[in-house]
């Protein structure tokens, strides 16, 4: 059960609109990392969530905080598109620069949402369910939500110097200092699992299975020019896990079969250079 609380989690009130802003505030919540990601990602990892109660009991938590900060981020637009107009878009555009990037304000927030936050990112693509991932598997999920965690810092730590506001700038340190403590639960989760069951997915995929394929588990192979990727611990030392020593191979060479695929059937029109009767 959901209850909505009129307060927001944290207090939002911009000094002045700036519809242009606006627009890229919109990619913090609604785009691939942004508020509303996170939100959905930890909600159905949290609704499938089966084991021990713990796990579930924070991803609801922070779940339900996200929805929060999708209802800070859709007053924070609102109030950065007050007294917007279709004026102030024509204005906007008449600079070659702002009309080459940004085209101005974006037109759907006159058009479409009455001046309101959307679902969209800063481009006005709709928000996708594809974003999220939630796989059932703890360890797997956890680090997707550390990833998640950290591009959506990111962006907001670089829209952060996108304005001089300090209103605008006091509700993105609020969101800054959460993502930071989200990144740290995520990280205390995944040690936690870790110790459990081991650092890699899935544990329960028993390594003896994969016995005639060991070494392909610790060979790095270098694929590219140069050998500077045979510097890093990844290449050199041994395995997170202590089951065997990484092997830097400087000149790889193939240890497959050329594909020789058989000739289709010509009802399928592949018109293969072949004779036909």
């Amino acid at each position: 059960m959901f209850r909505h609380q009129k307060e927001l989690q944290y207090e939002v009130k911009v000094d002045r609109p700036d519809p242009m802003l606006a627009r890229k505030v919109q990619e913090v919540l609604g785009g691939q990392f942004g508020e509303m990601t996170v939100m959905m990602q930890y909600l159905f990892q949290g609704f499938n969530c089966r084991g021990e109660e713990k796990y579930k009991d924070m991803l609801m938590d922070i779940g339900t905080e996200e929805i929060g900060h999708v209802e800070m981020l859709c007053s924070l637009i609102s109030q950065l598109l007050d007294g917007a107009s279709p004026e102030d878009q024509a204005k906007a555009a008449k600079d070659p620069a702002t009309a080459a990037i940004m085209g101005g304000i974006d037109p759907q927030h006159l058009l479409v949402s009455g001046l309101g936050g959307m679902p969209t990112n800063s481009n006005g693509v709709p928000w996708n369910g594809s974003y999220i991932v939630a796989s059932g598997n703890l360890l797997a999920d956890m680090r997707a939500n550390l990833h998640a965690e950290s591009q959506g810092r990111l962006q907001v730590a670089r829209l952060y110097h996108m304005t001089n506001d300090e209103g605008v700038r006091a509700t993105f340190r609020k969101m800054l200092a959460r993502d930071r403590y989200h990144q740290y639960q995520w990280m205390a989760a995944i040690e936690e699992l870790e110790e459990k069951n081991g650092v890699v997915v899935p544990a329960t995929f028993p390594r003896e299975a994969e016995e005639e394929a060991q070494t392909e588990a610790y060979e790095f192979w270098n694929l590219s020019e140069g050998e500077e990727s045979g510097e890093g611990p990844w290449a050199t030392g041994s395995a997170p896990d202590g089951s065997g020593d990484f092997v830097y191979v400087t000149k790889p060479v193939p240890k497959g079969q050329i594909p020789c695929p058989k000739i289709p059937s010509a009802v399928l029109h592949h018109d293969l250079d072949k004779k036909t009767k």
